[in-house]
């Protein structure tokens, strides 16, 4: 399903869509086309893009074209989901250390969309951190691996 999303190749194009989109959350989500799990994220981030356009806009960013946002936001993980508002990075506390990006895939459409809801109006309040509304157990657990310490 990663055709149906639109792709962003360079960092000048990931620069101008974070610059660029405006009063909605900017989902990026990095990964790689190939990767299965990375397929799955897109299926669900595909069927909801319609539903969430109001509020909401997805790109794909493959982590090999855009080795500058892969280091900055310390992507070890695939697939990553990283959010924006009006240019500004939103962090979402997932009950985990890094607050940063959601690494995995989302269990369900309705976690993605009740997510995008929660970031969407956190933001329109002058939010930076909002809490997460998904499930604790549908939350893809993972070790943080720190690199270059």
């Amino acid at each position: 399903m990663s055709f149906l999303l639109p792709k962003l190749s360079s960092k000048r194009e990931v620069d101008e869509a974070i610059k660029g989109v405006a009063e909605k959350v900017l989902v990026l989500r990095f990964g790689r086309d190939s990767d299965a799990v990375c397929l799955q994220l897109d299926d669900i981030l595909a069927k909801t893009a319609h539903d969430l356009s109001k509020m909401a806009v997805i790109y794909l960013v493959d982590v090999n074209k855009v080795p500058v946002y892969t280091q900055y936001f310390d992507i070890s993980y695939i697939p990553s989901t990283v959010f924006f508002f009006n240019g500004q990075h939103i962090k979402v506390d997932y009950g985990s250390p890094d607050h940063t990006k959601f690494v995995g895939s989302f269990k369900t459409k309705q976690d993605f969309i009740d997510l995008i809801e929660v970031i969407y109006r956190g933001a329109m309040r002058g939010k930076l951190i909002v809490r997460s509304p998904i499930d604790p157990n549908n939350i893809p657990k993972y070790d943080l691996l720190y690199q270059g310490i």
